[in-house]
């Protein structure tokens, strides 16, 4: 639904979800007290004021609350979808009514309609991008080099784009300042681990209303993704098997209690593959010639690339869908293999993302990312900037003090021996 109202624009699927969209926004705001903070100083400092922004995000409810804090401080916002099946339609209708903000962004949108959004959001001429896997500075950089001047600066939260923006930087495309959100403390050990970790089994289970406890699962990639999955399918009864191209985070996960195998190996053994890699084809032809019958494969990553899927389409006598979001690839060899959610994000496109508490830091995060590229405009060198430890550790002192949790201080004793090299045994 392409329309406008009185004072917004916007492409979604159904203005009239909007009621139950609202509703959802509500409930998910029980959670995230933090980003309430944020918002509430925002709105009395407006350090957006004049500041045309874009976040090219996932559309879910905690999402919302990001959006709405943006505009309450200020900014000019548009807000596109950064993954075709993540999108919560009625979360799309809800921000266009209730709140005027224009939404660009339809649950199932084809890759056309996604580069078309990409390039609506990218008229609206922005000084920041919040971004999720790079595609809006990616396209800026290619195709709209005119608009770099009008840049203060971009985020990025996830490790997909990250590396994406480092590749950037080392071919010395980018020209601005970029904040790497994704390695903030309070992002990475809670949304990535925990997140990732309960949202992803949610997916699967949602999509496939299997029994987890027995399968043996394969985790690929032991990155803080990958740990947080592998722990959550242990704990739901699983035989997990890890499989890692970093001989350090291989070490690591055989020191957690976990098989280490390579994915020629591993292939052979598994009930259910979960990528949470960020690279290319880590599941390949050769892997789906020797799975067993009925193998369950998905991708949790950011990209529907982990999974070579156009291998897969290609050998398959049959492809039929069996259930929402499960399609049943039928082999030459009389096997099945079962993919999820199109190889996209399982945990959005059959479920509803991480919990609302984890994001709450992730978009505190992103929030004062935002404000911290405005305040420091002009003063940032090109590449990418952590958040600054201060910002990081509030954050965890603020969510503390929503969960009702003290915890210990230094004494002047303490301060002056941590801070001395005189004091010894």
């Amino acid at each position: 639904m392409t329309a406008t109202t009185a004072r917004t624009k916007y492409e979604i699927k159904d203005i009239n979800l909007a009621p139950s969209g609202r509703q959802r926004i509500e409930w998910a705001g029980r959670e995230m007290p933090v980003l309430k903070q944020i918002r509430d100083r925002f709105a009395t400092e407006k350090p957006f004021a004049g500041i045309r922004l874009i976040a090219c995000c996932h559309v879910t409810t905690e999402t919302a609350h990001l959006a709405i804090a943006l505009k309450a401080g200020g900014a000019d916002a548009i807000l596109i979808a950064s993954n075709p099946l993540s999108t919560q339609d009625d979360v799309a209708a809800s921000l266009v009514t209730d709140h005027e903000i224009p939404v660009y962004a339809m649950k199932g949108e084809d890759n056309d309609t996604y580069h078309r959004h990409v390039q609506i959001a990218l008229d609206h001429r922005p000084n920041i991008i919040i971004d999720d896997g790079s595609d809006v500075v990616a396209t800026l950089i290619q195709e709209r080099q005119d608009q770099v001047a009008d840049l203060i600066g971009t985020t990025e939260e996830t490790t997909t784009g990250i590396v994406r923006l480092k590749a950037m930087f080392k071919d010395g495309v980018l020209t601005f300042p970029a904040m790497n959100v994704n390695d903030a403390d309070t992002k990475h050990f809670f949304d990535n681990r925990y997140g990732t970790g309960q949202s992803t089994l949610d997916g699967i289970i949602r999509a496939t209303n299997i029994l987890l406890a027995g399968k043996t699962i394969v985790v690929a990639g032991y990155g803080w993704c990958g740990k947080g999955t592998a722990l959550r399918a242990r704990g739901l009864g699983g035989n997990i098997i890890v499989t890692e191209i970093d001989p350090i985070r291989a070490i690591e996960a055989v020191m957690d209690g976990f098989r280490v195998l390579p994915m020629a190996e591993a292939a052979t053994q598994g009930d259910i593959f979960i990528t949470v890699t960020g690279n290319k084809h880590v599941i390949r032809a050769e892997h789906f010639e020797v799975m067993k019958d009925g193998a369950i494969v998905c991708n949790s990553g950011h990209f529907d690339i982990e999974i070579d899927l156009k291998s897969l389409g290609a050998k398959a006598k049959e492809v039929k869908e069996v259930r929402n979001f499960t399609q049943q690839y039928q082999m030459p060899n009389g096997k099945s293999v079962v993919v999820l959610g199109e190889g996209r994000l399982i945990n959005l496109a059959a479920a509803e993302g991480h919990p609302s508490a984890v994001m709450d830091m992730s978009f505190a995060n992103q929030a004062l990312a935002c404000e911290y590229l405005v305040k420091n405009k002009g003063k940032l060198e090109p590449g990418l900037h952590s958040i600054p430890v201060e910002v990081d550790a509030n954050i965890a002192k603020l969510k503390l003090q929503a969960m009702g949790i003290n915890i210990d201080t230094l004494t002047a004793e303490q301060t002056e021996y941590i801070n001395s090299w005189t004091a010894g045994t």
